[in-house]
């Protein structure tokens, strides 16, 4: 009994494992730059968007921009198949923008397919991605949590909106996060000074190689007047020898 016992705890636990390792990783809905998302300037962002059913496709998604750092320019890209809608809200402190105040902002941009069929939404197995520019971004903060919902045409609703926790494992149904990056004007003041720390290197040396030729000049110049005076020299004394072989 108990060898069968054994054999049957390790037949189980092989199973599970098959079972764990041919488990699909989901893929889930995310927000990445186009290049850089830096503090205080503009950036294009997308929000991509798996399908994770398969027998179903993605024909509604609906995206929450934060309150809590309004965006005062949102501007979602026309994608054919797809009807856009930009919903603004109030906001409780307004914002300057170009030197103008801004008292409402984007709140939520949804993107519904209009197709039919295959060419309706997005098929199992295949992604997609929604691109939006957006600014000026937050300079207080280090990333962007957008809420995210993403809809079936077999009317089944993913939420995307649990916030990662420090600490701790990724929710089952994580939001989209937005990183930031350092501020323009800061990689501007670096890349400033290492080009004048770059400058000042090309003017010592070339500073050093204009002293080094005209040390060279000069003593080429000296050597020169040297070797003149030493022909004199020569050329005079073989005169002066001649003369005094003649007197004699």
């Amino acid at each position: 009994m108990k060898k069968m016992s054994r054999a049957a705890l390790v037949g189980a636990a092989a199973v599970s494992s098959v079972v764990l390792v041919s488990a699909p990783a989901f893929a889930h809905v995310s927000v990445q730059p186009e290049g850089a998302a830096a503090k205080g300037g503009y950036a294009v962002i997308d929000f991509k968007v798996p399908n994770e059913r398969d027998d179903a496709a993605t024909v509604k998604l609906e995206v929450n921009f934060p309150t809590d750092h309004p965006l005062a320019s949102v501007m979602p890209q026309p994608m054919q198949g797809w009807k856009v809608e930009v919903t603004k809200s109030k906001l409780d402190k307004p914002l300057e923008m170009h030197g103008e105040k801004i008292t409402q902002a984007v709140s939520k941009v949804t993107w519904t397919a209009t197709g039919s069929g295959a060419d309706k939404g997005v098929q199992p197995g295949y992604f997609q991605k929604f691109p939006v520019s957006v600014g000026a971004l937050p300079t207080d903060a280090d990333e962007l949590v957008f809420k995210a919902i993403q809809t079936y045409d077999n009317k089944e609703v993913v939420r995307w909106i649990e916030p990662q926790q420090k600490g701790q494992e990724e929710p089952e149904n994580p939001a989209p996060v937005l990183a930031l990056t350092a501020a323009a004007d800061d990689e501007h003041q670096a890349s400033g000074a290492s080009a004048d720390k770059a400058d000042d290197k090309e003017a010592t040396a070339a500073s050093t190689t204009s002293s080094d030729s005209s040390d060279s000049d000069t003593t080429a110049r000296v050597l020169g007047i040297v070797g003149i005076v030493v022909g004199a020299a020569g050329v005079a004394f073989g005169v002066l020898a001649g003369r005094r072989r003649t007197t004699a």
